[in-house]
C-alpha cells in the first residue's frame, strides 16, 4: 500500500524551516569559498614578494659585480 502522507505538500512550517536551513548552507559554503580565495590570494602575494626580492638582489650583483 502506498503512503499518501508522504506524498503531501510541505506545511508552511516545514517550507520556512527549509529557507532557513538552506541559507545558513549556502552562507557556510561561501565562507568555506572565500576561505580558499584569501588563502590562494595570500599565497600569491607571499610568492610575488619573494620574487620581486630575488629579481631585486639579482640585479645588485649585476650591479656590484
Amino acid at each position: 500500500m502506498i503512503n499518501d502522507r508522504s506524498r503531501r505538500a510541505p506545511t508552511a512550517a516545514v517550507r520556512e524551516a527549509h529557507k532557513i536551513f538552506k541559507a545558513v548552507r549556502t552562507k557556510e559554503t561561501m565562507t568555506e569559498y572565500a576561505k580558499a580565495q584569501k588563502a590562494l590570494h595570500d599565497n600569491r602575494e607571499r610568492l610575488k614578494a619573494e620574487r620581486l626580492a630575488r629579481e631585486a638582489e639579482a640585479a645588485n650583483r649585476t650591479k656590484a659585480g
